[in-house]
Order: structure tokens, then sequence, then C-alpha cells
């Protein structure tokens, strides 16, 4: 093949893989989130529901690859499925649909030890309620995905006890699953500690995959790239997740020490990369219906310019990915060729395809560079404006 052709081919990889990807984004991206200590309150954060959709929905039109908003049922649907018609305006008017449906198993004051796992079959009770409604309001949405983050555990040895608990949770997951109609999934999250301390009861991807297989067919693991001890290999996870048929989807974010929430990409694109290789390296049926999203939270970042900035990563990070050539990779990797399989990996990792994927973009009708368009534009300068006032009355709120 001549070095053009060559080049053409790599380009119809990348444009291949770039028609078909699609990451979602979250409503509480936009908003005034921040650290566990702090928030420090920016005029151009959104402030209501109405908002979040106007962000998320430019934040589709600059890079044509996040279609979808994730929901938080306390944050953006607190009225329950009587919100869903202002949703479903919402989502017609700024051009983007409702995805996955996060129930909030942490904030209430009677999860002081445990939602699904507390001791107390009445609080139990309670979080199974918040449950069967998120699924009520996943379905009257037409969602697929009902992602799930349990916080509970202890923080002192002898306090709780670790093996009943787990009882407790695959009795309360099981309705959840027995109430969830087909087409919708449960997704299963893990993280090994944070808020609590000695033990947490979904801490690992075994305990999470457990879970899963208990409670049904349509329950898969979520894998956070921000919940895992330090050095955990976990493009080794998901290459595991892949062949049992359990991996259903991702929280994309980034780390240095712990669950830090960092932007996606901006410590470690290598290991974003890695894990977009080996989803890709895995059977098609296995992969098929892997949900992509983005979870961070920008203190200092401007919510809109972070947004967009983290999508291209991922957009980038998975056309790099796209563009290994496994048939020769496999080759080499059964006849050990060690460092000429290495260096044919790294190759697509250091490749600049900004070129091709602005050249992709240019052919789709989307801007050529869309942070640059974003400011172009003057969408946050407008929006900073707007919610100046209701922003600077949140302050007292954080303080």
């Amino acid at each position: 093949m001549t070095k053009n052709g060559a080049t053409q081919s790599k380009q119809d990889k990348i444009w291949e893989a770039l028609d078909r990807f699609r990451i979602e984004i979250p409503s509480w991206g936009f908003a005034n989130t921040g650290t566990r200590f702090g928030k420090f309150v920016q005029h151009a954060a959104a402030t209501s529901i109405e908002e979040k959709f106007a962000d998320a929905g430019e934040v589709n039109r600059l890079t044509g690859a996040s279609p979808t908003v994730a929901l938080h049922v306390l944050w953006d649907v607190p009225n329950g499925t009587a919100d869903v018609e202002k949703i479903r305006a919402l989502e017609k008017q700024h051009g983007v649909k409702s995805g996955s449906i996060n129930p909030n198993l942490f904030q209430s004051q009677e999860y002081k030890f445990g939602s699904i796992a507390n001791p107390s079959a009445e609080v139990r009770k309670v979080a199974l309620g918040h449950l069967l409604e998120s699924v009520e309001i996943g379905r009257a949405l037409g969602t697929r995905d009902l992602s799930i983050w349990v916080s509970d555990g202890s923080n002192y040895p002898g306090t709780q006890s670790i093996s009943r608990r787990i009882g407790w949770m695959e009795e309360v997951l099981g309705a959840m699953h027995a109430a969830t109609s087909e087409g919708q999934r449960l997704l299963i999250e893990y993280k090994p500690f944070e808020p609590a301390f000695y033990h947490t009861d979904i801490a690992d991807w075994g305990m999470a995959l457990h879970l899963a297989q208990k409670v049904g067919p349509r329950a898969k693991v979520l894998v956070d790239t921000g919940h895992h001890y330090p050095g955990t290999n976990i493009e080794q996870i998901v290459a595991w997740l892949l062949y049992v048929d359990a991996l259903g989807g991702f929280h994309f974010n980034d780390r240095k020490y712990a669950d830090d929430d960092l932007t996606l990409g901006s410590i470690d694109p290598y290991q974003v990369f890695r894990i977009f290789h080996e989803i890709l390296s895995a059977p098609a049926a296995a992969t098929e219906g892997i949900a992509y999203m983005i979870d961070q939270s920008h203190n200092l970042k401007g919510k809109m310019e972070a947004m967009v900035q983290s999508v291209v990563t991922a957009q980038e990070l998975f056309a790099r990915a796209a563009m290994i050539d496994r048939e020769a990779l496999t080759v080499l990797q059964d006849e050990c060729r060690l460092i000429e399989a290495e260096e044919l990996f790294r190759d697509s990792f250091w490749t600049d395809v900004r070129p091709m994927v602005r050249a992709w973009r240019e052919a789709r009708g989307l801007p050529a560079d869309p942070l640059q368009q974003l400011r172009d534009s003057g969408y946050v300068d407008r929006i900073a404006r707007e919610r100046a006032q209701r922003n600077r009355s949140a302050v007292s709120s954080y303080a």
C-alpha cells in the first residue's frame, strides 16, 4: 500500500470511529459543584434544569458527540414523574435527550448508616422507594440506563456486619431490577473508599459483578475511572468485564491521588487510550451497549469550557485507539516481539490525530475547533451576565 493509501486508510478508521462515538454529559457538570471542602461560585454556572439543558445542547452543537444528558433525580427531577413533561419540552427545545437516570442514595439524613445496606428495614424501604421512583422516571422518559452508586459502608471495625449488608443489598437491588421494563438496565458502580473509610459495601468490580449477576440479566457493571486505588490496571478490569459480557458503561474523569474528579485526560490520557483499545479489541456484540459518560467536578475551570474540552479529548483518544492495526498487533503479540508490539501500540497514541478529527468535523458541518468556537460565540459571556445575580445569591448557601 502506498504511503498516501495508508494515510487514507488511517483517516477512514478515524472517521468511522468518530461517526459512532457518543459520550454522555452530566447535568451537574454545568452547576456549581466543586470539591468536598467548598465551592467557588461561577457566574456562568447553570442554576436550573432549563439552564443545564441549554448548556448541554450547546456542547452537543459544538462537538456532535453528546446527544444525551445524564439526570440526577433529586437535583433535576425533584417532583418525580410530574417533571417528565417539562423535561420533554427541554429536550425538544435544546436538541438533546435525557440519558442515564441517577438516583441519590447519599444525601438524605436517613442514610447516615447506609441506604440499601442500612441495618434498619425502614430506611432500606425508603431507599427502595426512591429507586423504584427512578425506574418510573426512566420509563416515562424512555431512557435506558439507571446508574446506581451506593456510598454505604462503615468507618470502624466491628461496627457493622459486612456479610449481612450484602444480603440487604441483594434484596433491594433485586426488587429494583424486578420493577424494570425490557430495554431498561441497572448499571452498578463501585468505589473502594469515601465517604466510608473502613469498608465500602460495593468496593470493587468483583462485588459489583456479583450483585449484577445476582439481581438479574438487565444489570451490568459501571466503571468510574476515579474509583480505584492508585496503580490499578483499569484496562484489565475492562477486559475481564467484556469477556464475561458484564460491562455496562463508564464514568470518565481523571485523578492523581484518589477520586479527584479532574477533567478527562488531564492527568493520564494514556490510560483512557488503553481502555478504549481494550473495548475496540473486543467482539462487537460485547461492546454494542457500552455507555460512555463524563462525570467530573470542575471547581476552577469554567463549566462550559471544561465540558467541551473533555468531550473533544475523549473524541481524540477514541480516534487514536481506533487507528491501531490490531491484526498486525496480534501477530506481534503471538510471536512475543515485545518491542515491535509496544512501538506499534505507542505509535497510535503519539500520532497527532487533530488534523484528521478537524477534517471530520468540517465534513460533518461542525466547528473545526469547538473550544475556540465556544470562545468566539460569546455564549459563556452571555450566560454569565444572565446568571450572575442568581449565582451571587447562592454564595451564602455555600458558606
